[in-house]
């Protein structure tokens, strides 16, 4: 057995000072210091004051570090892993781009294999951003590789796919949508030029998921509502949001948070392989993407994903809207874990789930991360 001691502990109801948490692979007690001394431990790790968060889990970055989750590289993913790390995310979803269909099914099944290997962080499927999107919002994501829906072209990977993102208008029927929920995928609406009509009739089919809300979809508008007020109207959407300041102005972010509350919504970074490098020149989905004081954009000024992390997301959204530290929490990381039904293992410090844990100063800066138990980033 292994414990943290010396730390603030958030929970989901409160945060727990003069506790330690004993774990190993899970959760095994969460008790007083005065009560530690029944428990004979391996290892103990000092928090020195910190905070203990449940890990961050994101579901939606393509990449970070130089590299993206579409790099045909067998260390592409590896390097990725190791690197959230650093941001205190112990789980993430890798997600693709519009691009070929050879290109997203050899993708595909990089990450399957991902998912069985435990080391860094944990890889818990694919997010499936396009090719089923409409190029009128395509956004960063090329239009040579839009396609129409098509479930036969992904069933082979559905045991991959938790999250896939689409634009309902551009499907005859709403038979790809159920049959995804069939499969246990989340049906996210994303890169779409949806009416507010269309929009409500793929949330009856089992739309539940907005991707990066308010980006690469039509303005909210009083006499053509779109897909983001009918989000925003209905209680099954849960939204995404990148808080970065640049792809959502912090009014908006919190006009979201008023209207959905805080169960309904989820912090992503939406990140592209420059994220935790610098300015300069990358590549995005085959696409020239430039960098520029923290801003990625392509040669048109479209914007490119972000360079955000997810720490650095909390801190923004705590800063932009006056929430507390738990439930600024609760957005990376029971919210995210509900989404794609992994809350019984994942998402909270709970006694049984995954030793999954963040720890952290009041600045947001990690100190280290543990997965399943085991210490895999401490900063030196």
């Amino acid at each position: 057995m292994k414990a943290i001691f010396n730390g603030k502990i958030i929970t989901e109801q409160e945060i727990l000072t003069d506790h330690t948490v004993i774990f190993d692979e899970t959760i095994i007690a969460i008790l007083p210091d005065t009560e530690l001394s029944q428990y004979e431990c391996s290892e103990k790790f000092d928090a020195e004051g910190r905070y203990v968060s449940p890990g961050f889990i994101d579901l939606h970055v393509h990449g970070c570090s130089g590299f993206d989750t579409m790099d045909n590289e067998e260390n592409a993913l590896e390097i990725i892993r190791d690197s959230v790390l650093k941001t205190g995310v112990t789980a993430f979803l890798p997600t693709t781009m519009t691009m070929t269909l050879s290109k997203i099914t050899q993708t595909l099944k990089r990450i399957r294999h991902a998912m069985g290997e435990m080391k860094g962080a944990e890889v818990l499927g694919c997010h499936l951003e396009g090719p089923f999107i409409n190029e009128v919002y395509k956004g960063a994501q090329d239009q040579r590789h839009i396609i129409m829906l098509d479930f036969e072209k992904i069933q082979t990977y559905s045991d991959v796919i938790k999250i896939i993102t689409l634009a309902p208008e551009i499907a005859t029927d709403d038979s790809f949508i159920r049959t995804c929920v069939e499969k246990g995928i989340v049906v996210s609406i994303g890169h779409s030029n949806a009416t507010y009509e269309q929009m409500m009739s793929a949330i009856s089919a089992g739309v539940s998921h907005m991707t990066h809300t308010f980006n690469a979809l039509p303005p909210l508008n009083h006499r053509q509502p779109g897909a983001i007020a009918a989000a925003m109207e209905s209680d099954r959407v849960v939204c995404e949001l990148i808080v970065d300041n640049i792809h959502v102005h912090p009014a908006m972010q919190r006009l979201l948070l008023r209207n959905k509350g805080l169960d309904k919504m989820i912090l992503i970074t939406d990140a592209m392989r420059a994220s935790m490098l610098g300015d300069g020149q990358y590549d995005l989905g085959g696409q020239l993407v430039t960098v520029s004081k923290n801003e990625a954009r392509l040669a048109d000024g479209v914007i490119a994903g972000s360079v955000l992390s997810l720490n650095q997301a909390v801190k923004n959204f705590m800063n932009n809207t006056d929430l507390d530290l738990i439930d600024a929490i609760r957005l990376v990381t029971i919210n995210p874990a509900r989404q794609i039904g992994i809350a019984n293992t994942k998402g909270s410090i709970k006694l049984g789930k995954h030793a999954d844990f963040a720890i952290f100063d009041e600045s947001l800066e990690i100190f280290a991360t543990l997965v399943r138990g085991n210490l895999l980033y401490r900063r030196t």
